[in-house]
């Protein structure tokens, strides 16, 4: 066992050497390593916020309105399947947390019943099977059938809410530039977003906090808001305010011509002859096939474009805009037109964000903590490298070297799949520094006891080797199994821990059972007496 075919050395020497070399830019600057090669490896460890610093943002989603806007979403597909049946109804409306019909003909309430039970649909994946459904339909008066959402329907809701909004704030942040934001869903409804080096946190609210839900509506021929106010809106208009102070509401048809979903570009600029900030937007072709119809259609006419249901510009129609693009005015400064153009090239988010924990961590705490992390790794490192050469020799330098590799190993492949060390990953390496020596220290005692045993040095330290895997392999799988849950039920610096804990396993079973066996191979096979330097 404790010969090594040559493909396996250079397999094995090979491996750490490529650990090296992938780990190598983090020993230098930013600077030096981008003016290196392009085959040469750039690929740096990124620092958590609480080691660089920067912004801390929690947010929670507003359910309330989510669960609003499913119902209305919800009255607006019962009414379309009704009216697609050609089943008559007298009256339709939301009542407190449900939508509710009175069907005209009361011999039509049974065919009614079941096609609304078409828009029932079953919950959870084809793997994992159905786990209830999204509504519920049923009769709860003469001529009246309620439909209403279910339990598991409006997690399910919350649960889709949140990963889009995940994915929306992320989309913003990676616009501001900066690199390995932390952004996850932490518990139902809230969401963490840490970026790191970056410590305006008003620029960050102002670009994730609107939701950004950009509409183009038609504008009522003949009634005002104010009309509408003192007598009554008209079915399917609805009252939108001005987003400028004292500006005058408009009337508009609730049902959008287009929405931001149509867009696929919005760009900030500047009106050639005003000179004022503006955004150019883009639709793609059903969205420019709908907004070119309607102007065609609407020639002299004014419509309105909202932002987040209120009106920012209502301008009036000169001429069929065919071409897919336009642009938005409405008193912007240079800063805002901007960060409203991220906003719209990163979608809208399904609900309003409500930032319920906010700080700043500044890169000097940052810088303490990456000198007390590093201390604390040296002392520890240096206090077991002592005690192993103490303890066992020439095998405790072994042992030593190992672990140098160990970590090493660690951090190349944290640069290379861009993991973002943190001070809990900080502290999982320095866990890992004592668990790589528990394994050799196993090791070396099981060569011990088989040497006491009466067998020679060279089998004893083949059976060592041997003896001691399986003990050494279960418990290190028992820990990795321990890290995975970390990683899949933790956030955040639970993740980072996590990360470091779970390398720092599989570093240590390779080196502990193939670095130090080859070097211990190679010592001995350069021995002449065969014997155990002291004090092994």
């Amino acid at each position: 066992m404790l010969h090594f075919e040559r493909w396996k050395i250079i397999a094995i020497v090979l491996v750490c050497l490529t650990g090296i070399i992938f780990a190598m830019p983090n020993l230098f600057s930013k600077q030096t390593v981008d003016g290196w090669p392009s085959w040469m490896p750039h690929d740096r460890l990124s620092l958590g916020l609480d080691l660089r610093g920067g912004a801390h943002l929690l947010l929670e989603m507003d359910t309330v309105e989510l669960d609003k806007d499913w119902l209305v979403t919800l009255r607006d597909d019962v009414r379309k399947q009704l009216r697609d049946a050609k089943i008559g109804f007298s009256g339709i409306g939301v009542s407190g947390n449900a939508v509710q019909v009175r069907i005209a003909k009361p011999e039509d309430t049974e065919k009614a019943l079941t096609e609304l039970k078409k828009l029932i649909e079953p919950l959870g994946n084809a793997i994992l099977g159905s786990s209830g459904y999204n509504i519920q339909v049923q009769q709860s008066g003469p001529n009246v059938i309620t439909v209403k959402p279910t339990e598991q329907g409006l997690e399910q809701r919350v649960a889709n809410a949140a990963g889009a909004s995940v994915e929306t704030v992320r989309r913003r942040v990676d616009s501001l530039g900066t690199t390995e934001p932390n952004i996850v869903r932490q518990g139902q409804s809230r969401i963490l977003v840490q970026v790191p080096g970056f410590d305006d946190t008003r620029k960050l609210k102002d670009v994730i906090g609107q939701t950004a839900k950009l509409t183009f509506h038609a504008v009522h021929p003949t009634m005002t808001a104010d009309e509408a106010k003192n007598t009554r809106v008209p079915l399917g208009y609805k009252v939108y305010p001005s987003t400028e102070e004292g500006g005058r509401s408009l009337v508009l048809k609730e049902a959008p011509v287009v929405s931001g979903e149509d867009l696929v570009d919005a760009q900030p600029g500047f009106d050639q002859r005003t000179n004022e900030p503006i955004i150019s937007f883009r639709f793609n072709q059903a969205g420019a096939r709908k907004f070119g119809r309607f102007t065609k259609d609407n020639v002299g006419a004014p419509f309105a474009i909202v932002l987040d249901n209120k009106v920012i510009s209502a301008p009036v129609i000169r001429e069929p805009i065919l071409g897919g693009s336009g642009q938005i005015s409405g008193n912007f400064t240079v800063e805002g037109a901007n960060n409203l153009a991220i906003q719209l090239r990163s979608g809208a988010l399904p609900t309003r964000l409500t930032i319920v924990e906010e700080r700043t961590v500044g890169p000097s705490l940052g810088a303490d903590s990456i000198e007390s992390g590093e201390i604390a790794g040296m002392i520890g490192t240096v206090a077991v490298a002592g005690f192993m050469i103490f303890a066992y020799g020439l095998f405790g330098v072994f042992a030593v070297i190992a672990v140098a590799i160990n970590i090493t190993l660690i951090i190349a492949v944290m640069s290379v799949i861009g993991s973002t060390l943190t001070l809990p990953g900080i502290a999982g390496l320095v866990l890992t520094v004592g668990m790589a020596v528990d394994a050799n220290v196993l090791i070396y005692e099981r060569i011990r006891e088989e040497l006491r045993s009466g067998k020679s040095p060279i089998s004893a330290i083949d059976s060592g080797f041997s003896k001691a895997f399986g003990t050494i392999l279960d418990s290190n799988l028992t820990t990795l199994i321990a890290g995975l849950v970390m990683f899949w039920l933790g956030s955040g610096p639970v993740r980072g821990f996590a990360v470091t804990l779970s390398l720092g396993i599989f570093a240590t079973v390779f080196t502990a059972f193939t670095v130090t066996r080859l070097l211990v191979s190679l010592w001995v096979s350069r021995q002449k007496t065969r014997k155990i330097p002291a004090p092994l």
